[in-house]
């Protein structure tokens, strides 16, 4: 394609290659997520591609080449991103019928061919079927893990091919560029400012006001910088954002330049997601070949330049001034503030930063309007929000909804309820950054206001969902292993204050705590709140403050009873021998490594909870089932 040099030159082209796209009788969209890719479905995509070039089905309608596109009957195959769906992966989606086949294998590909896509017949043991009503769904939009979602900043991920910069100008991309060139830059700011959009990083600040610091700040040079470093455990909303739609970052960014008067932008990314680091780097070349970013985009006298950075994986360079020192090549610490990165930033100059979906955002209310952005939400908490579910629900999977839905609809309309039918016990929101969510707050509208007043955040938009067979000083235990291990290591507080709270959790599940440990971890938590310099020591207390709080009993029964009521703490298992089933065998007594069992031989054996060091040996040679937990 050669280069454009307007907006009605982008409006042609665009017009162009819906043309040919639609020329496609059925396409065949392989889900490239990093899910489904571990699960083989870049091998069902070759499958596919090798049986259609076979059948001579396969067509690919190129925009310079007008006799390959003359067959209306062709048929497509093409990868795409993350259809969100990652619990029913591998997935493959039939347009435009919107036929979806969860769980897809590749010995599944010539059925596939052979019934659907050649007799339109569906394959029933492909499509979704509901886990609790047994109900089935052969269409994606009727399936209720969709139905309560609105998709805008992943409107594409899973609708187009990643690496095709065509379909993503076909599905209207780069036009929210294109408005915002042919506005002025504080025209763009107001628009934002105007839509209420809040970062989605954690931290909910207004877009719009951190851009206008940016805009006012002086300075002949100005950066922009995407913030992809998404350590969060559980958490993988950005990653398929950069994977899925990769020019909707660059977008965002190109707009977020405009605006401040920037001409350069990094993309800081972690070296641990090598496919969104290759589908940028293709996209960023596909831009620039096309004219879109580098020098006069779309024949303006803006000029944008992106770079990418490879982080080596350190959660705290999620924090501002700790990713701009990583950027330069320092170690990635944190500084005080101020000054605020948008006065002195990236080299001393002024910088913007924002995350991923954040600029996935700023595209979509440059291409529709302030008033389409705003037109779901809550007033103070504008727009969609996206959040990895993951745990212990039926649908794990990345979703987007409006802000201010509940945490109810989330679990059990679009999550489809605990595995099991087990009881749910809580959800752990934002990571290690987030707090926990109990019973109680299931019908809590999950936005940036009302989350405060429970003492939890949204964070970047991890949700672990847990059961009732879940230790949650364990799960305090784990989180406070992560955070006091990606400290940086420059605070006092954080550095110490971390490792003595992971200490006195070491201590309680390994039934040694007390009573006083637990007021010890609420001041020592405080403290650390308090005193820390930057946004990872002073929320790394927030799992445990929020556990002690909404499940204090637990709590003490570690300390006070030793007992772990989900049995999961292997210190506190208490192991007892039924009478009425031992038969006085003996084996149980011979593998005892100490001597904790006793009894003769043809009568019941009992063991002396002092001496039993919890090894379980005994259980696994019951030939009765005699031996269980008490």
């Amino acid at each position: 394609m050669e280069k454009i040099r307007s907006a009605s030159e982008l409006v042609s082209l665009r017009e162009q290659i819906k043309k040919e796209l639609s020329k496609n009788k059925l396409r065949i969209l392989v889900c490239a997520g990093t899910g489904c890719v571990a699960g083989g479905s870049l091998e069902i995509f070759d499958e596919f591609k090798r049986l259609l070039l076979e059948k001579n089905l396969d067509v690919d309608c190129e925009l310079d080449k007008e006799d390959n596109c003359n067959n209306n009957n062709s048929y497509k195959v093409a990868k795409s991103g993350c259809h969100g769906f990652c619990a029913q992966g591998p997935l493959i989606r039939i347009e435009p019928e919107d036929i979806l086949y969860t769980h897809v294998k590749i010995d599944d590909v010539e059925e596939i061919v052979n019934e659907t896509i050649l007799k339109g017949n569906i394959i029933d043991r492909l499509i979704y079927k509901n886990p609790s009503t047994g109900e089935k769904f052969s269409k994606e939009h009727e399936i209720p893990f969709y139905k309560k979602q609105q998709r805008r900043a992943l409107a594409n991920c899973g609708i187009i091919d990643p690496e095709s910069l065509e379909e993503y100008i076909a599905n209207d991309g780069y036009s929210g560029l294109s408005n915002a060139v042919g506005k002025t830059p504080q025209e763009v700011i107001d628009d934002i400012l105007n839509s209420g959009l809040r970062g989605r990083g954690g931290g909910g600040f207004p877009t719009g006001r951190k851009l206008q610091f940016g805009r006012n700040s002086k300075g002949d040079k100005k950066y922009v910088i995407c913030n992809g470093d998404e350590g969060d455990p559980g958490a993988f909303m950005d990653r398929s954002v950069m994977e899925g739609d990769p020019h909707k970052v660059i977008e965002g960014m190109a707009i977020s330049a405009y605006a401040i008067g920037a001409n350069e932008g990094y993309i800081y990314v972690r070296a641990e997601y090598p496919m969104a680091i290759a589908r940028l780097r293709t996209a960023i070349k596909e831009a620039l070949e096309l004219g879109i970013i580098g020098d006069s985009v779309l024949g303006t006298d803006f000029s944008f330049h992106v770079h990418i950075k490879e982080g080596a994986g350190a959660f705290v360079c999620g924090e501002e001034t700790a990713l701009i020192a990583s950027i330069e090549g320092k170690r990635g610490m944190p500084n005080p503030k101020p000054p605020f990165p948008t006065d002195s930033g990236l080299w001393g100059c002024p910088t913007v930063i924002n995350n991923v979906e954040t600029l996935a955002n700023i595209s979509l209310i440059l291409d529709k309007g302030p008033d389409y952005f705003k037109n779901v939400g809550e007033p103070n908490s504008p727009g969609t929000k996206t959040f990895a579910l993951t745990g212990q629900v039926a649908n794990t999977g990345l979703i987007e909804v409006p802000m201010g839905t509940t945490l109810r609809e989330i679990v059990y309309d679009i999550g489809g309820g605990i595995i099991g039918n087990k009881k749910y016990k809580a959800v752990q929101i934002g990571g290690p950054s987030g707090g926990c969510l109990t019973e109680d707050h299931l019908d809590i509208k999950l936005d940036f206001d009302s989350l405060k007043t429970v003492g939890a955040m949204i964070g970047s938009g991890g949700l672990v969902v847990m059961d009732e067979k879940t230790c949650i000083v364990e799960v305090a235990r784990f989180f406070m292993s992560f955070t006091q291990v990606e400290s940086c290591g420059k605070c006092v507080l954080c550095r110490e204050g971390t490792k003595r709270m992971l200490e006195i959790l070491e201590r309680i599940v390994a039934g040694k705590g007390t009573v006083e440990d637990l007021d010890l971890l609420v001041e020592l938590g405080e403290t650390i709140k308090d005193g820390s310099l930057c946004g990872l020591g002073k929320t790394a207390p927030n799992p445990v403050l929020t556990t002690l709080k909404y499940f204090h009993d637990e709590y003490l029964h570690h300390v006070e009873n030793k007992v772990c009521d989900a049995k999961v703490c292997s210190a506190l298992k208490v192991y007892a021998i039924d009478p009425e089933i031992c038969k006085g065998c003996t084996r149980c007594k011979r593998v005892c490594p100490a001597g904790a069992i006793s009894g003769k031989v043809k009568e019941a054996h009992t063991i002396d909870v002092l001496k039993c060091i919890k090894c379980g040996a005994c259980v696994g040679v019951c030939a009765f089932n005699a031996i269980k937990e008490a």
